[in-house]
């Protein structure tokens, strides 16, 4: 069965691209689809290892500079990768902060997508403000404004879940909502 957005994927290195997200997917215990999805968003619908946003983040997750040097690159280095040899470093980033945050896989799509974005968010409540430190929430969403929803200056979880949930074709949603026990 194919993944989600896999028609996307560069021709030129889309079957051992999809190859790789299946076996680290398998790896990190999460839906494989669930990490195409994030690429996706992240790489502007590109699934380019070198996109670069206006803020210097790069590549399939857009790592910033501190995720680069905490495995041991630079973005610099990251951008100069093939998307294959920068899943190995997707890979790293998720296993990095399960450790931290002391999890063995993220238990849905968009707390995976959460320790994409802002890992400090991930298992709070739907009306928690993103924000912490020096990132305060009318910064964060003035650097994201695409989840500031109802342009309040402050982004909470639920604005994240529903713009990325608004990103997924209708067939695919059943795999990507967290279902309720």
């Amino acid at each position: 069965m194919s993944l989600i957005f896999e028609n996307k994927v560069p021709a030129s290195y889309r079957t051992a691209f999809v190859a790789k997200v299946r076996n680290i997917s398998n790896l990190l215990g999460i839906n494989p689809n669930w990490l195409m999805a994030i690429m996706y968003w992240e790489s502007a619908r590109t699934f380019s290892p070198s996109i670069t946003n206006s803020l210097g983040y790069t590549g399939l997750i857009q790592f910033g500079a501190t995720a680069a040097a905490d495995l041991g690159t630079t973005t610099a280095q990251l951008r100069q990768m093939t998307a294959i040899q920068q899943l190995d470093y997707v890979y790293a980033y998720y296993k990095l902060w399960y450790k931290r945050l002391g999890i063995q896989k993220a238990d849905s799509y968009i707390s995976t997508y959460l320790i994409t974005l802002f890992p400090a968010a991930v298992n709070k409540p739907l009306n928690h403000v993103i924000q912490k430190g020096s990132i305060t929430a009318e910064r964060f969403a003035n650097n994201n404004p695409a989840f500031d929803l109802n342009k309040d200056k402050k982004v909470t979880v639920q604005e994240v879940e529903t713009v990325m949930l608004r990103q997924l074709p209708s067939e695919w949603i059943k795999d990507f909502v967290k279902k309720k026990d």
